[in-house]
Parts: C-alpha cells; structure tokens; sequence
C-alpha cells in the first residue's frame, strides 16, 4: 500500500530521517520501532502532509504523491491519531469529528446525521463514544476513540498511530489493540509507533526499527524477539530491570499524615492518606490511573492545597506552601505532564534549566542575567544528562519527548533535593532512556535522597522501590485490595 523511498529531512544542522526506505503492505499492521528522537514521528509528520521531505518520495497506492498539507493527506486516505490529541475540548464529540468537514443540508449544518453515522461507526468498530459528549468531560482513552473515529469519518484507509498508548492504562491500551485488530480485518492498513518492545510484539505483523534517524532494521514479528529489538534500536544491550540492593532507609524525610484533597472538579480525590519516606530510600506507589496520584504529588509539592492532613518535610511543615517554599525545603518535582507542568517550551534548555534558580547567583548579579555562567552550566548539563540536541541554545519544544523529560530530570536532580517526587518518570520512554532515568533515580537514593516514585507501570515500581503502597480510590489500599489491584495491574 505505501513505499517510503529515501526520505530525508533536516532541521538546520540535525538530521531528522536519513535516507529511510520502507514498505507498509496492505491490511497489516506495521511497527515503527526507535528511541525517543530517532525520527520516527517526524517521517509520519512527512507522510501527513504536516513537513515536505528534503529528499526521496512517497508512493501511496501504486501512485507517487506530494502532500502539501494535512488535508492532501486526509483525501488520500491517510489519518493520523497524534501522541497529543487534536481535539478541541469545549466542543462535542460530534462537533470534533466533523470539524472541516462539516455535513451539510444546505445552508445548515446537519450535526443530526453526523451523530447517526458516528453511532454507526462506533457500533462497527467497537468504539463506544457519545456523540453528544464534551470532550474535556471523557477520559484519556475516550478521547483516543474520538480521534480514531475522526480519521475513520474522513474514509482513511491507512491509520497512523503515534505513541497510541502512552497516555493510558493497561486495560485502555488492551481494548485499543482490540480495536486496531477489528480495523485490520476489516482491511485497513495501521502504522503503529511506538518505543514499547512488549506492546510492538502483541500487535505488529512486521516491525521496522529506526535508530539515528536511519531503517537498521526491518523484520516480521515472528522471526524477533524483545532483546534483539532493544540492541536495534539502542544499539547494545539494555537493563530491562535495574539490578539494586533493597535496605532500610535512614531518618525520616518526607511523612504524609491524613491527607484530603478534592481533584480539580471539587470531588474527593485524597482520604486520609498516610506513609513516611526515609532518606536513601524509594517509596514506590502502585495504582491505576486516576486514583489520586496526581493529586497527591501536587500537595506535596505545593500547587494544590489540602483540605486537610498535613505534610512534613525534614521535620518542617510544609502544608499548604507555595511551591518556590517547598523548593526551599529541599523538594523537587517531576510532574507527569512535561510539557504543561515541566517545562516553558517556548524557552531554550539553558533557560528550562535554571527556571528554579533564575535569580540565584551564579545566574543571577544585581538583578542581571550572566548568560555565560548560564551557557556553562545548561552545556554541562546537556551532556551529563545525554541530552540529545546541538546545544543548550535549542528551544526545548523542538526536542523529542524522551529528551525533553531527560531536560526536566536534569534540572530537578542537578539540585540534589532531599526530597525527590518522581510523577510518572519515564512515561512516554524508550527502553534506552527508562532505563537511564531509573539509573539517576538510584543514584540520587545512594545519595541519600528521599524518592517517592510513582507510576502506573507496575514492573517498574516493584523493581526500582525499596517499599511500596498502593493507592485505590485515595486511600492506601490494605492488603488483600493490595494483593488484588497488583494482580490486575499485573494482567
């Protein structure tokens, strides 16, 4: 169905894709496999109309074409469910789906048979949406669907799926595959990128892997395995598991007593959530998604207030304080969403770096900025971290999200804080960088760091934590909920 031949892209002096020739055949689905920055999403980006190629050519049916824009690719055939969303929250399912192509019974716009033909997508897909629905009002994984039906409402014949799973949980991402595998036997042809070698082998019938923006590899599913895959794409052996040695910590750090919190819907999120976390130890917190994770980091780190409990930081109450006093306690955060709560993208990654220390000398003179002292350090940085980018002077929105999150680790451990919340660290990363960002974490707990590290990622939490509690419906679980949400998560 599609022949990729040659394609190159530069951004200035980086090379995005280098000569990338591949073949997607009809009615499969193909994995396109890399680390974060490899290049994967900027050649979708290429077949989608949104970049034109330096070099090489597109051939789509049998037919070389030249997208100009997205709206060439969409009536080619193509559509394209982006890692983040493009959906307009405000409006209603049915309202997204149509936008710019809006059904017309002339001269009024008919959402009426819009939604009866939603329904009957839905119905045929299995994808169970609510025409009438706000956006901003479904989960995550609702909100997948959408876009899903979108691109089935514009008569794509072949889907791409960029990074489709990391914003979900394991039940979502088990119904998406459901769904993926309905659209193959129905004809359609579905690229699937990702990073995750466990979810590429459930899914692909072929598996093509990009590292440094080159094909090194390209194999049907059955004849790989899951190491091979992670020496292609990071190019030697990787830790699927970070061998460390379990112990008891030190004094306390960090103690949570009763804490309460509403989410941001006014509804109770926290009740009477209580643990310590010790110095040179790692608290993991397992759960599902949604279950007050969020909630509790933010308390902790002070951009949500408690509506009762209390929170302590080296002895010292830190309930209720803003955050530039918690980062005077000696906290630091690394939310879950980098891009809303973790970084100005629009700033370099010099500037991201010192957002904690902008005013502090050695940055910060009689109100002036030193850039060279700003320059020296963010370079530092940039290579301690293996920052993959030309040089601190890069805007950080230009960067892949593997090295945007390696942005937000530096600058949090480059501080070497007390207290460490790690929120969903290596969400959206390859195998390569989780298992870069779980090396810091421990050497920030040998440090003496006090970590709480959590994540819906059930492996990671019990290989990385040296104690762990479950978070159910804001409440520490008690055992037998314990014993029964990690079989679940585990499944």
């Amino acid at each position: 169905m599609l022949e990729i031949d040659g394609i190159t892209k530069l951004f200035g002096r980086v090379t995005a894709n280098d000569r990338i020739t591949l073949s997607v055949a009809r009615g499969t689905v193909h994995a396109l496999l890399g680390e974060n920055g490899a290049g994967k999403s900027t050649l979708m980006n290429i077949l989608y109309g949104l970049y034109r190629p330096d070099a090489g050519r597109i051939v789509l049916g049998g037919r070389p074409v030249v997208f100009h824009s997205p709206r060439d690719a969409i009536l080619a055939g193509i559509g394209m469910i982006h890692q983040h969303f493009m959906l307009v929250p405000p409006l209603t399912v049915a309202e997204n789906i149509v936008l710019g192509h809006e059904p017309l019974t002339r001269p009024w716009l008919d959402l009426r048979r819009a939604e009866r033909e939603i329904r009957d997508l839905s119905r045929a897909y299995g994808l169970d949406v609510d025409p009438g629905a706000r956006v901003w009002q479904l989960p995550v994984g609702q909100q997948q669907r959408v876009e899903i039906l979108k691109a089935l409402y514009r008569k794509a014949d072949l889907l791409i799926l960029d990074e489709p799973t990391s914003v979900l949980t394991p039940g979502e991402t088990e119904a998406l595959f459901g769904i993926i595998r309905r659209l193959r036997q129905d004809g359609h042809t579905v690229i699937f990128i990702s990073h995750k070698l466990d979810e590429v082998m459930a899914i692909s019938d072929t598996i093509t892997v990009l590292r440094g923006g080159r094909v090194v590899a390209t194999t049907p599913r059955s004849e790989t395995t899951p190491a091979q895959l992670a020496v292609a794409m990071v190019g030697r052996e990787v830790a699927f598991r970070v061998a460390h040695d379990r112990r008891p910590g030190g004094e306390p750090m960090l103690r949570v007593e009763g804490l309460h919190a509403r989410s941001d819907r006014g509804l109770p999120a926290l009740s009477g959530v209580s643990f310590v976390v010790h110095r040179g130890e790692i608290l993991g917190v397992a759960g599902v998604d949604g279950n007050g994770q969020s909630e509790l980091a933010e308390c902790i780190a002070g951009l949500r207030k408690p509506t009762a409990g209390r929170v302590s930081v080296g002895g010292r109450d830190a309930t209720g304080r803003s955050p530039r006093e918690v980062i005077g306690m000696g906290v630091g955060f690394i939310p879950a969403d980098r891009q809303r709560t973790g970084l100005i993208l629009d700033f370099d990654i010099g500037r991201n770096l010192i957002l904690k220390r902008h005013d502090q000398p050695p940055f910060c003179h009689r109100g002036f900025m030193d850039f060279g002292a700003l320059q020296r350090y963010a370079a530092d940085l940039v290579t301690r971290f293996d920052v993959r980018a030309p040089g601190p002077w890069v805007r950080t929105r230009t960067l892949s999200g593997g090295n945007q999150q390696k942005v937000v680790l530096a600058r949090e451990v480059a501080g070497e804080p007390d207290v460490l919340i790690a929120m969903q660290p290596t969400r959206g990363l390859d195998v390569g960088a989780t298992e870069y960002v779980q090396r810091s974490l421990l050497a920030q707990r040998e440090r003496g760091a006090a970590i709480l590290y959590i994540s819906t990622e059930l492996e990671e939490v019990l290989g990385l934590s040296d104690r762990i509690v479950v978070l159910s419906q804001g409440e520490i679980a008690g055992i037998p909920v314990m014993a029964a949400l990690l079989t679940r998560m585990s499944i």
